[in-house]
């Protein structure tokens, strides 16, 4: 990637003499992928979204990063930002009017039409197509659970959409907003450099990526499938469209039937590969 071929977008704030920080409310850039992350954790952000290819992303300006600490929204002395259940209940809760006070500030720094986000495992099961989407977009707004949950009301009151990661729980948010980010950024032209990688690997085309090899041809007396090295590329493509069909029908159950739907198969059929 070439210097005269990055884009860094255009600042909305005045010059100025001091560096530029991808990460500061102060220097958001015009028409840049952008994350807000709402969460009790700022200084986790961008942990691993800050190295390799989505942190040179993010130094090049091809997407930003907000991270919100929730604790400057809250009341008192100490902060507080939660409560006992009502009801009871172990645990406590996130209150309503706080996350709304950070929802409102946040908001006022985003595109209207970029989605509010609560990673909860009780959400909508994230997947590739949402990756997309979201990639698609002017960016998210993404807010960090802890303890027991948030207060429904704010979920309520700002048609937040609830989003997990699989069917397990994490002691908060922070790690699945840094997954949904990855997922999402990777998808953003020139992040990842090659566009055919993004193509070719798994979920692209509704199945799991085929199984991959690279030097020696032989190790440990294992070779490397011959018709890889044979040069003939419809032959490979053939090769690798057939293993992806055979990891996703054994392995996948559910996203072999939505293919065969999407191929207009009967989904009950039950071909042998």
């Amino acid at each position: 990637m070439s210097d005269t071929a990055r884009s860094h977008g255009r600042k909305s704030i005045h010059a100025s003499l001091k560096p530029r920080d991808l990460m500061s409310e102060d220097s958001d850039l015009v028409g840049v992928w952008k994350a807000q992350v709402i969460t009790l954790l700022p200084e986790a952000f961008p942990g691993l979204l800050g190295q390799s290819l989505t942190g040179r992303a993010l130094k090049d300006g091809l997407w930003q990063l907000e991270p919100i600490d929730l604790r400057r929204f809250g009341e008192g002395r100490h902060r507080n930002v939660d409560d006992t259940p009502a009801g009871g209940g172990a645990g406590m809760v996130l209150r309503a009017d706080i996350m709304a006070a950070a929802i409102e500030d946040a908001r006022a720094r985003i595109a209207r039409q970029a989605p509010l986000i609560y990673l909860s495992p009780r959400g909508r099961r994230f997947d590739q197509n949402m990756a997309k989407a979201l990639a698609a977009g002017p960016g998210a707004t993404l807010i960090c659970g802890r303890f027991e949950g948030l207060d429904q009301r704010v979920i309520d009151a700002y048609d937040i959409l609830e989003v997990s990661l699989g069917d397990f729980v994490l002691t908060g948010g922070e790690i699945a907003a840094q997954a949904l980010i990855d997922a999402s950024v990777r998808l953003i032209p020139r992040v990842l450099g090659n566009q055919a990688s993004v193509e070719e690997e798994s979920f692209s085309h509704g199945l799991l990526e085929h199984p991959q090899y690279t030097k020696p041809a032989v190790w440990n007396g294992r070779a490397i499938p011959e018709v890889l090295l044979s040069g003939h590329h419809a032959k490979i493509t053939d090769w690798q469209r057939d293993q992806a069909e055979r990891l996703t029908k054994t392995r996948r159950p559910d996203l072999w039937r939505a293919y065969l739907i999407e191929q207009g198969r009967d989904p009950d059929e039950d071909r042998e590969l």
